[in-house]
């Protein structure tokens, strides 16, 4: 089934994934907070993205920027005189919105026709000031993008790796965007995740590179479980495409609300590094070893957000399965990104002698795999709803027979599977290798 934006932030906030920001104050608008699921799946996306970018490749170096940055990085790439976005004000009930987002010529808010006025640019930075003295000098604005502290640290990379072309740098941070009117749950907020590439090539190779990436960022998809049928290429066209860029595919995902974008890539020429080695007067180049010529390389960049990973992923593992009273929810997650990996139960909570041997089990498996749940609250049925219901792969019952009612099935546990719930014995010695077999 196709959940609905309801049913997610409902099982969001019920099972602790993500809460409003400052809710007992009655929120801020575009501001989300991870709860303790949240940020384990939150934290396993990202760390299945670094794995997959930076670690398992040869030609990828991580960094991490400072989120405040001398303003004129920020002047240099357009976005104090350019990141903006169109504002219209409603003049009855004072609600704004993005033009570019209506439908008609009626207010969203109020409904009255006639009060929308004219649309004037916004832009979207958060400015703030640094130091003791509040002045020209002193303003910074917290960063709208990750990009720029790549490309400004281009140089200090170079310097001291030595890369090669082609090659590129990796970042995972916040960024900031004061947007006009946040909507779509974590989709589209004000304070938010990235992980963007910078990828830098010959100029001649840029086609076949961009194509490389292409094909990676649908594998990546395909690696969170994202349905390849729910994912579309849009190719923007030339007059709607950004300043900097010369070709650009958007990834858009089939949320609930609608076909949005998902991921971006983009062609970025040369434009980045050229424009912050004239503002700065510091070259920007590599040496080619073998003619000792200076190249100012050309840049692919691959953009994902955090935010809308964590929602795309979360739409396209949701299911309801039965009818009525039966029916339960479960998140089929990938194993990879499961807030918990297995959760461990004694059959009975009352029974001393089955939760000490189910005590010792956790404590165990906890140690080696470190993801691991304990969950003792009401029947063995209501436990295993709710493990399906934040997506946990399996979970392991410590019964009688495990202390050896059966002689034959002594030292052995059930584990139930969460996509199919089936059960199976398994021998507790058994039981690392069998964990980690599911979790590869």
């Amino acid at each position: 089934m196709n959940a609905s934006m309801e049913q997610l932030i409902s099982l969001c906030k019920r099972r602790g994934f993500i809460f409003q920001g400052s809710e007992i104050y009655g929120g801020l608008a575009g501001t989300w907070d991870y709860g303790p699921l949240g940020i384990e799946l939150k934290r396993n996306i990202q760390n299945l993205w670094w794995k997959t970018f930076v670690t398992d490749r040869e030609d990828m170096y991580g960094v991490d920027a400072a989120i405040l940055m001398n303003q004129n990085v920020w002047k240099a790439s357009g976005h104090v005189g350019g990141f903006s976005d169109p504002l219209v004000e409603c003049s009855n009930c004072k609600s704004r919105f993005r033009a570019d987002h209506l439908e008609g010529d009626a207010c969203p808010t109020c409904n009255k026709t006639g009060t929308l006025g004219e649309a004037r640019q916004f832009n979207m930075m958060f400015k703030t000031t640094v130091g003791a003295l509040e002045d020209a000098d002193s303003i910074a604005y917290l960063r709208p993008e990750t990009a720029q502290g790549m490309f400004v640290n281009f140089k200090n990379v170079v310097d001291s790796i030595h890369p090669k072309l082609p090659f590129g740098l990796a970042q995972i941070g916040k960024a900031f965007r004061n947007e006009i009117a946040p909507r779509d749950f974590i989709f589209r907020s004000r304070e938010f995740e990235q992980m963007e590439i910078e990828y830098f090539v010959h100029e001649a190779h840029w086609k076949d590179r961009f194509e490389d990436w292409r094909v990676s960022v649908h594998a990546w998809i395909a690696s969170l479980g994202i349905p390849a049928d729910k994912v579309h290429e849009l190719e923007v066209s030339e007059g709607d495409l950004a300043h900097y860029s010369k070709r650009t595919i958007d990834f858009e995902f089939d949320f609930p609300f609608g076909r949005k974008e998902l991921y971006g890539l983009a062609y970025r020429t040369n434009f980045d590094l050229n424009t912050h080695a004239d503002a700065s007067t510091v070259p920007l180049y590599v040496v080619e070893d073998e003619t000792g010529e200076k190249v100012t390389p050309h840049c692919i960049e691959p953009s994902f957000g955090v935010d809308r990973t964590v929602l795309a992923v979360l739409a396209s593992a949701y299911r309801e399965e039965g009818d009525g009273a039966d029916t339960r929810i479960v998140l089929k997650l990938p194993v990879v990104l499961a807030p918990y990996k297995a959760c461990v139960s004694p059959l009975l909570k009352n029974k001393p002698e089955l939760v000490e041997k189910a005590r010792i089990l956790y404590s165990a498996l906890k140690k080696s795999m470190g993801s691991v749940a304990w969950d003792d609250n009401g029947n063995i049925g209501k436990r295993y709803r709710r493990q399906d219901e934040i997506g946990t792969p399996c979970c392991i019952v410590v019964d009688f027979d495990t202390l050896g009612e059966n002689p034959d099935l002594l030292d052995t546990v059930t584990v139930r599977d969460r996509d199919t719930g089936t059960q199976e014995r398994v021998a507790i010695s058994a039981l690392p290798a069998y964990l980690n077999e599911r979790m590869s």
